[in-house]
């Protein structure tokens, strides 16, 4: 025997071409990935066939041993010692084809769980930022983990289960049928009780499956929020609050899944009883036979043991479904990411026009119509500002005005519902987004980090970034200090989320990550706001050294730290009011003079 081998990890071309095979519905992709294991799951099926074979062998060997020492005068030793070698040789054989049926069996089921996975990451990399928006990360931490898991059981039960009952039953039907037709009649009534057993419990099933399903999405989600929440809990001292809440949220868990325990074992219960009391009846009706001289005594403990199989091959059948119906459910829960039809458009599923070469960072919104929704009011009307590429310009306004929206039309996060927005004269529509942002830079409001080292968030998604140019960046942003601090240097694991470093020291990395990148369009939005004088005197140089370089923009509360901007567009209401230069825009007493007033 061998160790299984470790399964080399895919590129994202290949998760890309697993997407694009298993898109459609739920139940298309399962087939669809099913089918690309047929070789693993034909030779685990020939295992499964073998390792159960001294199930179906030792019974009759049994009977024969039984009837040939009850009867010694019909039979001779050899015949005995015959049955007995055979017996022995199914049985030491199932050690191998054990292993030939887990082994393959397993490799599909793992390959099948890998490539749904993947398919799931693919997706909700292309699903629009608004869905991201509007879905809470811990349902689909739910679906990625714990619903694939449900399907890879429910595959595994279809290749083990189901093919065992259905092997024994057939297998049991036939040799009774063989031996006594008279015993085999009587093993077909069972059936018909089985099938009202699964009827009568088939809808409770599937209602509290649903239900134990959906209540744990939910609970998964609150769990998430509550856990990025604790620092703001801690700090207004309302942690009985959140206790008390997550409290109702676990009992609505509690109670689902009780009920969901209940109805399984109940239903399994009944069956047991059921078909326990049809096995006594079984034993009554070959025993009466056996004393009547129609059946050897040998034939009862066989008849015995085929009905012990064909009822509990039943029953088995029966308490499946419970396994079944949570597959299918979260096959459904899957296929509600799959299926969802709010995806990015040109994204890097679908790539469409080209970015030159010679990209500039020339940018033009032009005549701008934009609302997040139908019910919504406009954001941006009729908008329309032209950036020549090597430009600063920083967007100013009261909250609501429009500028973060007009960012995230930039960076293609949105669409206008009218009007273009145009780089180097192209329209993002017919832009390969993927490849266009390769070029662009974005510094967030709030800072994200992950729990890499610090040289891992700076040159995140950049394989090709050497120590020289870490180390100027990490110059040009003011972080020597922070880096100096550290245990390690730039090779120093950060928390979860840089929980470590304060909120002025994870935007300056933030920062770091976006001007490393050498873009020809930097977006600055609000990034000093988290920053102290000091920092923010550090982070306001490093932007004006980025400002003869690239295309830039900067939104700021902070009015001090756009002064030496190439322009200033004051916005209110999704227009632009005033624009200029910052003495321009002072020296003619407007909104901008008024806005800089209040924060003097």
């Amino acid at each position: 025997m061998q160790d299984i081998p470790a399964d080399t990890p895919w590129s994202f071309e290949e998760y890309l071409a697993a997407y694009r095979r298993h898109a459609g519905h739920p139940i298309q992709i399962l087939l669809r990935l099913i089918k690309g294991n047929t070789g693993d799951l034909f030779i685990a099926m020939l295992g499964l066939v073998a390792k159960q074979s001294p199930v179906w062998v030792i019974p009759i060997v049994t009977r024969n041993i039984i009837n040939i020492v009850t009867y010694p005068e019909q039979h001779s030793l050899h015949e005995f010692w015959l049955n007995l070698g055979i017996g022995l040789a199914f049985v030491v054989q199932n050690i191998i084809t054990n292993w030939v049926f887990a082994y393959h069996l397993g490799k599909a089921n793992r390959s099948v769980e890998q490539k749904l996975r993947g398919s799931l990451v693919v997706k909700l990399q292309q699903l629009s930022i608004r869905f991201h928006n509007e879905t809470q990360s811990g349902r689909l931490l739910s679906k990625v983990m714990r619903d694939v898991e449900n399907v890879e059981t429910l595959l595994d039960q279809l290749f083990r289960s189901l093919p065992l009952v259905t092997l024994d039953i057939t297998i049991a039907v036939t040799v009774t049928a063989f031996a006594s037709p008279k015993v085999l009649l009587f093993f077909v009534c069972s059936v018909p009780v089985a099938v009202i057993a699964l009827y009568c419990f088939r809808k409770p099933i599937r209602e509290t499956n649903h239900d134990f399903r959906s209540q744990m999405e939910r609970t998964q989600a609150a769990v998430a929020e509550m856990i990025e929440m604790i620092p703001v809990t801690r700090a207004h001292g309302l942690q009985q609050v959140e206790i008390k809440q997550m409290s109702r949220k676990l009992a609505g868990i509690h109670d689902t899944g009780l009920r969901l325990d209940v109805v399984n074992g109940v239903f399994g219960a009944t069956s047991w009883v059921i078909f326990q009391a049809f096995q006594l009846g079984c034993l009554a009706f070959t025993g009466y036979m056996a004393w009547q001289g129609q059946i050897q005594v040998g034939d009862v403990v066989l008849f015995q043991t085929y009905f012990a199989q064909i009822v509990n091959g039943i029953s088995s059948l029966i308490n499946l479904y419970p396994v079944l119906t949570k597959g299918v459910e979260s096959i459904s829960s899957i296929g509600e990411i799959l299926q969802a039809d709010d995806v990015e458009q040109h994204s890097i599923l679908a790539p469409t026009g080209a970015i030159p070469n010679d990209f500039k960072g020339d940018v033009e919104f032009r005549n701008i119509d934009f609302r997040y929704s139908p019910e919504y009011p406009w954001v941006l009307r009729d908008f329309s500002l032209n950036v020549p590429a090597g430009q600063s310009v920083a967007l100013v306004g009261d909250s609501g005005s429009g500028k973060s929206t007009l960012l995230n039309l930039l960076i293609g996060f949105a669409q206008p519902e009218k009007g273009q927005v145009l780089v180097d004269g192209t329209d993002l529509n017919a832009t390969d987004l993927n490849t266009y942002r390769h070029h662009i830079a974005v510094v967030p409001q709030n800072t994200i980090l992950f729990s890499g080292t610090l040289r891992d968030n700076i040159a995140y998604g950049l394989d090709d970034v050497d120590d020289a140019a870490v180390e100027q960046v990490i110059r040009e942003v003011g972080l020597e200090d922070v880096v100096s601090e550290l245990p390690n240097g730039v090779d120093t694991k950060l928390g979860e989320h840089g929980g470590t470093l304060s909120g002025g020291q994870r935007q300056r990395i933030a920062i770091a990550r976006a001007l490393i990148r050498n873009p020809r369009i930097i977006i600055f939005d609000e990034a000093t706001s988290a920053l102290d004088s000091v920092s923010e005197r550090k982070v306001q140089e490093a932007t004006e050294k980025m400002m003869g370089r690239c295309t830039t923009f900067i939104v700021a509360h902070r009015l001090s730290t756009i002064r030496n901007a190439d322009r200033i567009v004051v916005m209110e209401h999704g227009r632009v009011i005033e624009e200029g230069t910052y003495d321009d825009l002072m020296a003619a007493h407007g909104k901008f003079y008024r806005l800089k007033k209040l924060q003097e």
